[in-house]
């Protein structure tokens, strides 16, 4: 009888996944490319629905991923040692799930093996999102759309 092989991403910690894991796990739902406001208060962290000027709105993906941070500077590149950045993610995303050491969710497409569940799902804001070269600075308050937790 065969051993049962549990999944990368709960064998493995983040720091020892090799790139095509790491790249893997993101799900495509886009919401790490939103504006955030920080309150300045409590540092809580809030998205918007406006989304990165290079975030297709049609997919939730980059539209130019490998030289992003030639448009976008201050775009952050996740790395396994950045474990102040996941507190700002999306207790969704697989990312922070894999260093909570907890599971992804059933409609993750490791799991599910469809890349569009994330969508149907409702867990994108796929459909939802406007471009930050759409909206007013003074204006980013009226398109909040949850605190990350």
């Amino acid at each position: 009888m065969a051993a049962i092989v549990e999944p990368f991403w709960k064998r493995k910690t983040l720091a020892e996944l090799d790139q095509e894991e790491w790249e893997s796990l993101c799900d495509g739902c886009g919401l790490c490319c939103l504006q955030k406001l920080e309150d300045e208060d409590d540092g809580a962290v809030y998205y918007t629905n406006i989304a990165c000027k290079l975030l297709d709105l049609d997919t939730a993906r980059c539209s130019n991923y490998p030289d992003r941070k030639n448009f976008v500077p201050d775009c952050i590149q996740l790395t396994a040692d950045q474990s102040d950045a996941f507190r700002w993610l999306p207790t969704t995303c697989a990312y922070r799930l894999v260093h909570e050491g907890k599971d992804l969710f059933v409609w993750h497409h490791l799991v599910c093996g469809n890349a569009d569940a994330v969508h149907t799902e409702r867990v994108s804001q796929l459909g939802r999102m406007v471009s930050e070269l759409d909206v007013a600075d003074e204006d980013w308050e009226k398109h909040l759309i949850f605190r990350s937790s």
